[in-house]
């Protein structure tokens, strides 16, 4: 081909059928902010898409296992029946008798082993993800894992129509989507990243994290509008959406700069000519000479990192209380009396909504705020320990009235979600281009699948205690949520020791004053 000599110096650039897309952007000299929207809108979508088909499971629950929607309204766990009840038959117009194996008295259990089993191959996959990513080409292997979850997400439900009533089936089936699923997250963290430099990069991670609240409405409203045709379609049509995402990532996303021949103007030349005392300024654009050089950093090497053992210790209880949420908030609001009474379980449902609200909020807030303090941890650590009074408060006074209900709900969202929002996107990109790499790139996926990785091992915790402590009560299942979020925010104060240590000696040598000349030091 007559254009191949234009291609990009990077032996890891393979030639797919989307050569052609990237060949194109890159004769039309988009500019650089052209491309970091090309690259934000892409991998919105495509990491939405990932939570959409995460979040349909626990919608179907309701049509796989009836009564464990509609029993027990006073009680904090599910109450198993010798012969149902005559109240709960009247939910077979919408969703029949439920699903074997999931129909039958240990059906809330089965289904809590399915979230378990896929939480756990999540998190110890993520590992092993994002080791490969760094080693391979990003657009590769994030089109790999979203074709693969659509795959096996179908295949969940295909047991619908292949009448198939075995436990193991679904279990395996759960098990490798989770391990597709892995891929998602240090991928789309690192292509950004790549694309980003400190600058902000905390305001726009904030703002592009949006995804994953985006991508769980989205999941329900499509699982619930597909129910009533046969809960097969609420996993079809969700598998078929990230398959079709991942078609449009392998022809539309530029992994990287160099990959299209992208530079700053005034980073061209710096990212060939900067001394390593500059590299802070360069940092997310590394020459594509260099690029040629770079060794994938080990796992071990990894944690050596400043800041990432902590961050990722941090994200394991901040983590467990945001999944404890995701998977257990409709449930509670259903099973709790808001001024006297009990909403149904679509009204429920619907309320909960306002929590990924409120986090879409705090993790905007967490992302400027970190921004302008420069502070990753000193936000993350101060978000945490809001949390905890935000769940006092919403424990304590949520059933006074609806509005109530809403309000501490959206500040709970706001503040649990925050720093889960800010250390999984903005520290983990800050941490995969740290200083002591030296400039490499090859540590993104490695750091974002090692902090949301351990992250995840406390999300797949969360659920599952929950589900012992609540048959006790809701009350301990909440001191547990806020001696999680205290434990986070400790985890952190060293970290924030350091930072408020660096701001006093600034002030110090400054003066004491914040002008705008000081505004570049913050970036590096």
């Amino acid at each position: 081909m007559g254009s191949q000599h234009e291609l990009p110096a990077d032996r890891s650039y393979s030639k797919p059928l989307g050569i052609r897309f990237l060949e194109y952007i890159k004769k039309a000299k988009l500019s650089y902010e052209s491309h970091q929207a090309i690259v934000l809108i892409v991998t919105f979508f495509a990491y939405a898409s990932y939570h959409a088909t995460r979040k349909t499971t626990s919608i179907v629950k309701s049509a796989l296992d009836p009564q464990s929607s509609d029993v027990g309204l006073k009680f904090p766990w599910r109450i198993t029946y010798l012969s149902a009840p005559a109240e709960s038959k009247g939910l077979s117009w919408a969703l029949g008798d439920g699903w074997a194996p999931f129909n039958g008295s240990d059906g809330t259990a089965l289904l809590g082993q399915l979230d378990v089993a896929f939480l756990s191959v999540y998190a110890l996959g993520m590992y092993f993800s994002g080791h490969m990513g760094d080693r391979m080409n990003l657009r590769i292997f994030l089109t790999v894992g979203m074709v693969g979850t659509g795959l096996f997400t179908s295949l969940f439900g295909a047991g619908y129509w292949a009448k198939i009533h075995s436990f193991y089936y679904y279990l395996i089936v759960q098990m490798i989507a989770g391990l597709f699923q892995s891929t998602g997250w240090p991928s789309v963290v690192a292509v950004v990243g790549k694309w980003f430099g400190k600058k902000k990069r905390g305001l726009i991670m904030g703002i592009w994290n949006a995804h994953t609240s985006v991508g769980n409405i989205t999941g329900s409203l499509i699982a619930s509008a597909l129910l009533s045709y046969g809960w097969g379609w609420s996993f079809v049509v969700p598998g078929l959406l990230i398959a079709f995402m991942g078609l449009v990532v392998f022809f539309f996303l530029p992994v990287s700069p160099e990959s299209v021949g992208a530079y700053r103007e005034e980073d061209e030349v710096d990212s060939l000519r900067k001394s390593e005392e500059e590299e802070g300024v360069t940092e997310p654009l590394l020459g594509s000479n260099t690029e040629l050089k770079e060794k994938a950093v080990g796992f071990i090497e990894a944690w050596k990192i400043p800041g990432v053992a902590p961050f990722a210790f941090c994200l394991f209880f901040a983590k467990l209380v945001a999944y404890t949420f995701l998977y257990w908030l409709p449930y509670y609001i259903s099973h709790t009396a808001i001024e006297g009474k009990y909403l149904s379980n679509e009204a429920a449902g619907n309320l909960s909504t306002f929590f990924d609200i409120g986090g879409v909020l705090g993790g905007i807030l967490a992302g400027h705020i970190s921004d302008r303090l420069d502070a990753r941890a000193i936000t993350a650590a101060t978000f945490m320990y809001c949390a905890i009074p935000a769940l006092y408060f919403y424990r304590s006074y949520g059933h006074v009235s609806v509005v109530m209900n809403v309000a501490l709900m959206f500040i709970c969202g706001m503040f649990v979600n925050g720093p889960y929002a800010l250390i999984t996107t903005a520290v983990s990109a800050d941490l995969g281009t740290h200083s002591s790499l030296k400039g490499s790139s090859k540590a993104l996926a490695t750091v974002t699948a090692i902090i949301d990785g351990t992250g995840s091992v406390g999300a797949a915790i969360g659920p599952l205690l929950t589900g012992y402590i609540s048959a006790e009560s809701w009350s301990a299942v909440f001191t547990m949520l806020m001696g999680a979020a205290l434990v986070a925010g400790l985890l952190l104060t060293r970290l924030v020791v350091a930072e408020v240590a660096a701001r006093i000696s600034e002030s110090r040598s400054q003066g004491g004053s914040q002008t705008g000349s000081e505004a570049p030091e913050l970036d590096v």
